[in-house]
């Protein structure tokens, strides 16, 4: 007599108990293994927008020593003029307050990230005198 199916591949539990513990075992080792590659990802976003944010600082820098320039030039200056270094640009715009009062406001933009100052000046003969040189949002 036969019989179908074999008994025998019902009575071998070792077998599947290997199968599921080597599936439990891969499931886990995946999510790990995605885990870090999306921890990896987001480090890397962040440190990018980090460099890029240093990047504009430094050309919000240079617009604002710019601006300082041109009123060293000339005292009377008023106006406002851009600059493009590396992968970004900036603004920046010098304001009359009466006297020898200025405002200077600049702004430096890399990709998406912008970064703005403003810097207050009382005197400007005989040498320039800054009160304030604030970074604004």
């Amino acid at each position: 007599m036969l019989i179908w199916p074999p008994q025998s591949w019902y009575n071998n539990k070792n077998g599947f108990i290997t199968l599921i513990s080597v599936l439990v075992v891969g499931a886990v080792g995946v999510a790990i293994a995605v885990s870090l590659l999306l921890l990896g990802l987001g480090s890397s976003r962040t440190s990018f927008a980090l460099e890029q944010s240093d990047q504009a600082k430094a050309l919000n820098n240079a617009c604002a020593e710019e601006a300082l320039q041109q009123i060293a030039d000339s005292t009377a200056y008023t106006g406002s003029g851009n600059l493009a270094l590396g992968h970004g640009s900036c603004i920046y715009t010098v304001t009359s307050q009466g006297g020898g009062n200025r405002t200077v406001t600049t702004s430096g933009t890399v990709g998406t990230i912008v970064r703005k100052s403003t810097i207050i000046i009382t005197a400007v003969n005989p040498s320039i005198t800054i009160t304030s040189w604030q970074e604004v949002p």
